[in-house]
């Protein structure tokens, strides 16, 4: 809020970067002869249904194995690699040091490129988006930037890499706080190739008043809290009432070891 000409994040607005959250980058925003250094925090999180695929006979996790297409062997995390294929089916093996040693500007570094109104950027560029929290040099700068994009209701479009891979992405204000969303990149949305682009769909007045009269009707603010996953609170109810009814299985001590195997494998795959 805004008080007496002085700017700050209100209490609400600033535990939402700080409290039980982990930052995911550090860097600076910057921009002509600015430079804001920031951390980011994830805004958002996808919550699956928690089900998972398990052996009917006796509840076992079921798991992915990691297996070499070459000679149908297991392969181990510590022997994984990456390279890129041609299109001849041969392969270019890349280390993680020749990967590192390559060059990317916007490792720690958000660079603005310009300012534009929101309303121009078609919403299917939109990928996932992190809040931005100043650090305490930062928090002025900070505060000058977040209030400028509200008053000139623009975003900043910017370039950034995040887990070494460059992408496109913006900069706007929500609540006082500097939301990065990345983007993707022109080549990653695809022309539509879809039969109807070849119809010639003949629409009369008369029915397309009636279409307008039917949008109009049904118009209302976006007001997210009206809305809720049926399907996952169907779920909630029909594992409770499972467990209620006393059907449950423990894994044996087998599926419970391989499943442990498995997720500590997938962690460290995250965090590499």
């Amino acid at each position: 809020m805004r008080q007496s000409g002085s700017w700050r994040l209100s209490p609400r607005s600033a535990s939402i970067v700080e409290v039980n959250m982990r930052s995911v980058w550090n860097g600076t925003i910057a921009f002509g002869q600015v430079s804001i250094p920031v951390k980011a925090f994830s805004a958002t999180e996808e919550r699956g249904t928690g089900l998972h695929q398990l052996h009917l006979a006796d509840g076992g996790r079921i798991k992915l194995r990691r297996t070499c297409e070459s000679d149908g062997s297991d392969v181990p995390f510590v022997e994984m690699g990456r390279g890129y294929e041609l299109p001849g089916g041969d392969v270019v093996m890349l280390s993680e040091d020749e990967l590192a040693e390559l060059p990317l500007a916007t490792a720690h570094t958000i660079e603005v490129q310009t300012f534009t109104p929101l309303a121009q950027i078609d919403p299917m560029h939109f990928n996932r988006s992190y809040y931005l929290a100043p650090e305490p040099p930062g928090l002025k700068p900070y505060a000058l930037l977040s209030e400028a994009l509200r008053q000139t209701s623009r975003v900043a479009i910017v370039k950034v890499a995040l887990r070494q891979r460059e992408t496109l992405a913006m900069l706007r204000e929500r609540n006082h706080v500097v939301v990065l969303t990345t983007m993707l990149w022109p080549d990653e949305i695809r022309t539509p190739d879809l039969p109807i682009l070849d119809e010639d769909v003949p629409v009369g007045l008369r029915e397309l008043r009636a279409a307008v009269a039917l949008v109009t009707e049904l118009s209302g603010d976006f007001e997210p809290e009206r809305y809720s996953d049926e399907y996952a609170s169907s779920l909630r109810r029909l594992i409770e009432a499972k467990v209620a009814a006393g059907e449950v299985r423990r894994p044996t001590a087998e599926a419970q070891e391989a499943a442990a195997a498995e997720f500590v494998a997938t962690l460290r795959e995250a965090t590499n």
